[in-house]
């Protein structure tokens, strides 16, 4: 989907700054782009389960198998592990790749030495679909997270139906008791979750869902700016038996060591993969798996 356009679009008056206009006023207060996100999840949310009841997903849970170890995958060896994102489009940066096929590039993702795997699943603003989940479910046996809004248990029971073997939980999105019981409603369901944060005052609430899994974005979703140093700066508050993944800025091997250096663990990156002719050989010169 094409970045909003600036100036007036309906009651919303749209701020430039920078890549995106991310901004725009609503009664007297700004509202971000996450939150025009979350609103459009909310109706997404309703019109999927007008089409398929959340009773007739229930059904379907007898017959899968057990989620992959998300965490397992993540916290395997010394090195820095890699979560690969098949991601379509962005609001801030528009279409990132025309020729999108999920699955093949789940399988370059998987033999360039990623860990795991991030499907964006989110139509309205990075084009991207429960059905693309459902085709790298198909292609690969890495583990998957389910990258989305998740406000709703009902995201939890598709994100389980089509294979995801983890959620991500976004702390600015939710309520601490909210990020609790999606955290708790998640595990139930056999599903891990990722929770990110970006705001230091929020990571006492992710904290206290139990998570084994702490993502720190290094973009802040009001401004859309990017600082890999966050994750650094965070990396002290953070307890030594949870798992840290960096998330966003993170381009190049010489990114990966410094985070390895700070005590990160794990990385989120998508964008920058897939801009590339060769996915699976820029994979793993992100990784530094090759000579050249």
């Amino acid at each position: 989907m094409s970045d909003p356009p600036a100036g007036r679009e309906g009651n919303f008056e749209f701020v430039n700054s920078g890549a995106i206009s991310e901004q725009f006023l609503s009664g007297n207060r700004i509202m971000t782009i996450l939150d025009k996100i979350i609103d459009q999840t909310r109706i997404t949310i309703e019109t999927d389960r007008d089409r398929v009841p959340a009773s007739e997903l229930e059904s379907m849970l007898g017959d899968l198998p057990p989620c992959r170890d998300f965490h397992a995958a993540l916290a395997a060896g010394d090195e820095v592990q890699l979560i690969a994102e098949v991601k379509k489009a962005s609001p801030s940066a528009g279409l990132i790749r025309k020729d999108f096929d999920p699955a093949t590039l789940a399988k370059c993702y998987e033999d360039g030495g990623a860990a795991c795997i991030s499907v964006l699943t989110d139509e309205p603003f990075f084009q991207g679909s429960l059905e693309y989940l459902r085709q790298v479910r198909s292609a690969v046996d890495l583990p998957l997270l389910r990258k989305d809004f998740i406000i709703d248990r009902y995201q939890l029971l598709q994100a389980r139906i089509v294979g995801a073997d983890c959620v991500l939980l976004i702390a600015e999105c939710l309520s601490p008791s909210e990020l609790k019981q999606l955290h708790d409603q998640a595990t139930e369901l056999g599903l891990q979750t990722l929770i990110e944060l970006y705001e230091p005052s929020n990571l006492d609430a992710v904290l206290a869902t139990g998570t084994r899994l702490v993502g720190v974005n290094n973009r802040d979703l009001k401004t859309f700016k990017t600082s890999l140093s966050h994750t650094l700066d965070l990396r002290p508050s953070i307890p030594a038996d949870r798992l840290l993944v960096g998330e966003s800025g993170i381009v190049t091997n010489d990114d990966v060591l410094m985070l390895g250096r700070g005590g990160v663990k794990a990385i989120l990156v998508g964008e920058s993969l897939m801009r590339q002719d060769d996915v699976t050989a820029a994979t793993r010169r992100l990784l530094g798996k090759t000579n050249g």
